[in-house]
């Protein structure tokens, strides 16, 4: 077993033993100034201490989570403290252990309503499956982190928690589109409490900017709403374009914009 003191340096063909990765992917890393190695010795031989040995390891970790390396390297050059950074990593490890557990249930349960002659429930059988079709959007707009944070809180949640998320959420599109069908202003005192919900509720959710403090970051809420209105998938949850402006409008008049 190595032992990593905080003056022992490991060679890149034994850190790529141990973690099963290859000398030409820890180089590529090392080119593309992910990964450096705590130095170069004869021959170009690489090392690795300790410190970069922990940063190798929550590379891997977001990896394995399907980080796209690109976005990898904005979340691990954050400067957040490393025990920090590895047990927020260690909930994440966990809330993925949890969504595989529940596959196995699932593919169980089907095995057994196979061999057993009994119903295959729908419902039962794609518990712990992908949920992630929006993935790389979000990556791509507010970053791998507030991916990674909303991935988490979403696959940490026991199924009533997440119908409830469900009814919630469906339940604010109805109240939206109704009282945008009644007529009333965008910046009525009815909007204004429909756009104060929208607010808590955004704020609800790990990833989304300004997730902890007293709101959502106002921007980030102001580009949402825009978008509501641009994009059909997001306008169909608020009865269409129509219905998509009116939230807008009072997400705006709400925020003071």
């Amino acid at each position: 077993m190595t032992s990593v003191d905080q003056d022992v340096e490991v060679p890149i063909q034994e850190v790529a033993r141990l973690t099963g990765t290859t000398s030409r992917t820890l180089r590529h890393y090392d080119a593309i100034g992910l990964l450096r190695p705590s130095r170069v010795g004869h021959g170009g031989l690489r090392f690795y201490g300790r410190d970069e040995l922990v940063r190798l390891q929550r590379i891997l970790v977001l990896r394995a989570l399907g980080v796209p390396l690109a976005a990898v390297a904005r979340v691990v050059d954050e400067g957040e403290d490393q025990v920090v950074a590895l047990r927020h990593h260690l909930d994440q490890l966990r809330s993925e252990q949890a969504r595989v557990a529940r596959q196995v249930r699932s593919v169980e349960r089907t095995i057994a309503a196979l061999t057993g002659g009994g119903p295959v429930m729908a419902e039962q059988m794609f518990d712990g499956f992908d949920h992630t079709q929006h993935k790389d959007e979000v990556e791509r707009r507010w970053g791998a982190r507030a991916y990674a944070d909303s991935d988490a809180w979403w696959r940490g949640m026991s199924d009533d928690e997440r119908a409830a998320w469900r009814r919630r959420t469906a339940e604010l599109g109805r109240d939206w589109a109704a009282l945008a069908a009644s007529g009333a202003a965008a910046d009525s005192p009815a909007a204004a409490e429909l756009a104060r919900r929208h607010v808590a509720w955004l704020a609800g959710v790990p990833g989304t900017p300004g997730h902890g403090g007293p709101a959502p970051d106002r921007g980030y809420v102001l580009g949402l709403a825009d978008t509501y209105v641009a994009d059909e998938r997001f306008a169909a949850a608020y009865g269409g374009v129509e219905g998509a402006t009116f939230v807008r409008d009072a997400l705006r008049a709400h925020l003071g914009a």
